[in-house]
């Protein structure tokens, strides 16, 4: 019998390539089309959490009998949710929030096994930023770097040499925590 066929369902470069640094090579890639509004007072690890087990479950209605992964990362600070930037003004006010502070970001990872269970897990990591001056600010948004990031920045680029300490895991801040998603992919017995 042929082993059950591995789907990511998103989008993300940087979790594909998270994926492939330990061997773990997706059959197929299947974005999850869902609607990624956070709920009224919801907290990021909550939110984070519900949105990688409904990617996973809208993806695997549409595939049958396969392993579906799926991941949703939030950058916090405090209660609030930040943004996906989209936009140069959204990085910068982004920037500006986490500026001399500490922040979290949360990662909800969810897998679909090909009998239908679901397994998932929540990891936080605490990231430091130091005081960025304006100009510190100015030449990170002419880099383009922060275009889809969640938090206006991605920590494995030029926003790095900004980064004070982690403690947590660093996958999980560039936006797939490997130990945790092999852990969840043993469990449910793929193999890759």
């Amino acid at each position: 019998m042929a082993a059950a066929p591995l789907i990511l369902a998103s989008a993300s470069p940087r979790r594909l390539t998270l994926l492939q640094q330990i061997a773990i090579a997706p059959d197929e890639i299947i974005p999850a089309d869902i609607d990624e509004t956070p709920l009224p007072r919801e907290i990021a690890r909550d939110y984070v959490g519900r949105l990688s087990v409904e990617k996973a479950q809208t993806v695997g209605r549409k595939t049958g009998r396969a392993f579906v992964l799926a991941a949703d990362t939030a950058v916090a600070c405090g209660r609030r949710i930040l943004p996906k930037s989209e936009d140069e003004e959204t990085a910068r006010a982004c920037l500006e929030l986490i500026s001399g502070r500490a922040h979290r970001v949360y990662t909800g990872v969810a897998l679909i096994a090909p009998d239908g269970a679901v397994s998932s897990r929540i990891v936080e990591t605490r990231v430091k930023v130091r005081r960025l001056a304006a100009p510190q600010v100015d030449e990170y948004l002419r880099s383009g770097e922060w275009n889809g990031k969640a938090g206006g920045y991605g920590v494995q680029g030029l926003f790095g040499k900004h980064i004070v300490s982690i403690i947590g895991s660093y996958t999980n801040i560039v936006g797939l925590p490997v130990y945790e998603t092999a852990n969840l992919l043993d469990g449910a017995g793929y193999r890759s």
